[in-house]
């Protein structure tokens, strides 16, 4: 199934010319809820398939394809808003300093968007997940670099799209579909890609970014890479509520078999009493969770390497042992080290690197500037998590301060919970600082679609030679600015 230079080429060049059938945003919307509405009615066929490829369980397979669905939606609900094309109008004002021309800016879609599936989220963020939703929704076509540990899903998937845009009248090369390493590489190199969106290792993000900077006319590589997201537990949190702590933590790292990205992979818990009570609830919950399967036999042996590369390092303990399950699963554990081993450079610093799987640190600190050194040393993460006592959410002690050190780390922060689970919103922010992405944009949430977007702006330009969004009677109906004054 492997595709060809030339066949990479075919596909980039009919999704080109399919690019203008995008245009009406009402047409774009009904397109997108036809998906969502096919992926839907085809559930069943869709879920069996999938299990079959990643063996991820129908339970949690149905969820993510409703998830999906609903992503489709929201999306369209966007399109016919239209506050995304971000309307902004100035009359001439020659009193200004300087002057002020007739000036009228709004967004438009950049072209084909490249779209690298992820392996863990066979819809979610594959073929039909928040990238191809999202670049379809500014108006751009995609052609989509299908993963090898869902081939099959990939290629159902893309047909339920096409077959939604021909119900609206839009050619079916909207949605263009390849298979191999190679065609992942010649489409970052196509020069009628504009930009691409990708989820994977940092391995293969940033040699696709790098080639994407490297070309003639570099583009916007939209990565999704690696996150430790780190959880700091303060002493106060650890007294008040171990055994919540401890199992909480437990049912955050296993969850997928440990193969979400945003997977607490560093947790800073306190050494004394208190912090032996949170690890014997981890221990006690990580030791009743069941052998599980990863998504192919390289991340299994990828898991194994590294959990026994880390159990070799001095001062580190398995409680729980990760590692090998049967002959071709994986069993949770977890290691613990004293802080300090981490507060400077050195061997250990492999434990600061993210680990794919279901295993987790557990950093135990002796005080405060244990946890700011630690900290201070950590990449760019998804997210950052601190657990407060009653009274540290209520204003006192730390609290304030933990989440002024976290905040640098992290595009989104959590008190109290666990980051597993990145809900569908408008002020969802999933992305942070390299090596988290590669950008400051997000990849769920409403505003995933402003990476797809350039803006242009039109000056002294005839009213009727104007795009019909930016003139005075707004006809449309659009959220704009509106010589200074927010209009709805």
């Amino acid at each position: 199934m492997e595709a060809t230079a030339e066949e990479v080429d075919t596909v980039v060049r009919a999704a080109h010319a399919a690019r203008g059938s995008l245009a009406d945003r009402s047409v774009r919307a009904a397109f997108l809820r036809s998906a969502a509405d096919r992926l839907q009615a085809a559930k069943d066929t869709l879920v069996e398939v999938a299990d079959a490829e990643t063996a991820l369980g129908p339970v949690r397979l149905t969820g993510e394809l409703a998830r999906t669905c609903y992503q489709l939606r929201s999306f369209a609900d966007i399109v016919d808003e239209g506050a995304f094309l971000d309307v902004v109008i100035n009359h001439p004002d020659a009193a200004a300093t300087p002057p002020v021309p007739d000036l009228r800016r709004y967004k438009v879609p950049l072209g084909v968007v490249a779209v690298y599936s992820a392996s863990n989220f066979p819809f979610a963020f594959s073929v039909a997940g928040g990238d191809t939703a999202s670049a379809l929704a500014a108006g751009n076509p995609v052609v989509v670099k299908a993963h090898p540990d869902h081939p099959a899903l990939s290629e159902l998937v893309a047909k339920v799209l096409r077959h939604a845009a021909a119900e609206h009248g839009i050619p079916q090369d909207v949605l263009g579909l390849v298979h191999g390493f190679e065609a992942g590489v010649e489409l970052i190199k196509h020069p009628l890609v504009t930009a691409a969106g990708f989820t994977g290792s940092i391995r293969g993000g940033r040699a696709l970014f790098d080639a994407a900077a490297a070309r003639p006319v570099p583009i916007p590589f939209h990565g999704e890479l690696g996150s430790l997201n780190p959880v700091v537990v303060t002493e106060a949190a650890a007294v008040e509520r171990a055994e919540e702590i401890g199992a909480g933590l437990a049912g955050s790292m296993t969850m997928g078999v440990g193969q979400f990205c945003v997977k607490p992979g560093l947790v800073l818990v306190p050494s004394g009493a208190a912090g032996d009570g949170l690890v014997k609830s981890l221990t006690d919950a990580v030791s009743d969770t069941d052998a599980g399967v990863l998504l192919d036999h390289r991340m299994r042996d990828n898991f194994i390497a590294g959990v026994a590369e880390r159990a070799e390092l001095a001062d580190v303990d398995s409680p729980v042992t990760p590692g090998a399950g049967g002959e071709h699963t994986v069993s949770a554990g977890f290691l613990t080290v004293p802080a300090g081993r981490l507060a400077a450079e050195g061997a250990h610093d492999l434990l600061l690197e993210e680990c794919f799987g279901p295993v987790t640190v557990v950093a135990r600190y002796e005080d405060e500037a244990e946890v700011k050194a630690v900290l201070s040393r950590l990449p760019g993460n998804l997210t950052a998590t601190v657990q407060l006592s009653d009274g540290e959410a209520s204003g006192e002690g730390r609290g304030a301060e933990i989440l002024a050190e976290l905040t640098p780390l992290a595009g989104r922060v959590l008190v109290n919970g666990w980051p597993t689970g990145v809900a569908v919103a408008p002020a969802q922010h999933h992305g942070g600082p390299y090596p988290a992405t590669t950008s400051t944009s997000t990849s769920v949430g409403g505003t995933a679609i402003e990476r797809w977007l350039r803006p242009v702006a039109y000056q002294n330009t005839p009213a009727a030679l104007l795009p019909v969004e930016l003139r005075d009677e707004n006809e449309l109906g659009l959220p704009r600015r509106f010589n200074g004054r927010l209009e709805r």
